[in-house]
């Protein structure tokens, strides 16, 4: 069903875009290239996901807005420049899900979502066949995404083709990372900087596929230890003040008490346990 309130802002949002662009419009927005808008594209981008980790429904309203509306500017350079429109960029992902979801809007029968997986893959490399496009389960895999999220795009490709040890075998997995490790170590010790860095990838790539394995996403897991150490070391930073010392001048093995006590601090929900 139709959404008429939904449509009309829609609309006036196109309509606001136009007027920004036209003449006597706003000086910013007409200098701007589908090129310039790229870096904001990724800020909005990661701002939504901020915003949905943060959970508060308002800012993820604020913040989808925010990403529409680098859609809707690309639209409108390239409805200038006769391209394409907003109207052909709804049409082609309307389309798109129609063609790809027949368990939905055809005949085709699904037990369940990797049926769906599945099904979506083999249509896309349909796709890709029927205009001379690159065939690879590799292909269309964003070089732009953060380098440990790409690796488990390029890990669940290769896992549809069958390339993968038996889903949940965790421990062979683990085996392979501690595998890279190993070598990793051998070259830190031996080899060159180039080595060392081939092995740091492969350590970092082994990693991204235990995620897999674990149902877990890499890049959240590792967003969330920066935030955790980024907690802990504001902790040390004041544990340090309050001993009226200064970090770059404290001894190592007493930075690593105050690390400590940082964590039991953590665990006392903020508390510190010693009294300070």
């Amino acid at each position: 069903m139709i959404d008429d309130d939904a449509t009309k802002e829609f609309g006036r949002l196109l309509g606001i875009m136009r007027r920004l662009r036209a003449p006597g419009g706003c000086p910013w927005d007409a200098e701007q290239t589908v090129s310039s808008l790229k870096r904001y594209i990724l800020e909005e981008a990661h701002e939504l996901v901020e915003a949905i980790d943060g959970g508060n429904t308002r800012d993820i309203a604020e913040e989808c807005g925010d990403l529409l509306l680098q859609v809707v500017f690309v639209a409108q350079i390239a409805s200038e420049g006769g391209t394409f429109d907003m109207k052909d960029v709804c049409r082609a992902i309307c389309d798109k899900l129609i063609k790809r979801h027949p368990h939905v809007f055809g005949d085709v029968s699904v037990r369940n979502a990797d049926d769906v997986s599945r099904n979506w893959e083999i249509i896309k490399s349909g796709e890709r066949q029927a205009r001379g496009a690159d065939d690879s389960a590799m292909a269309g895999i964003p070089k732009g995404l953060p380098a440990l999220l790409r690796a488990l795009r390029i890990s669940e490709r290769a896992a549809k083709k069958g390339f993968d040890w038996r889903f949940g075998d965790v421990e062979s997995v683990r085996a392979k990372v501690l595998e890279e490790l190993d070598e990793l170590r051998a070259e830190i010790t031996d080899g060159s900087e180039e080595t060392v860095r081939e092995e740091l990838g492969d350590s970092f790539f082994a990693l991204a596929n235990i995620s897999r394995h674990l149902g877990m996403d890499p890049e959240g897991a590792l967003q969330e230890a920066n935030e955790k150490f980024i907690g802990r070391f504001r902790t040390v930073e004041g544990l340090v003040a309050d001993e009226n010392l200064r970090m770059e001048e404290a001894p190592l093995d007493k930075l690593e008490a105050l690390w400590r006590s940082a964590k039991d601090i953590e665990r006392n929900g903020g508390a510190d346990p010693s009294g300070r």
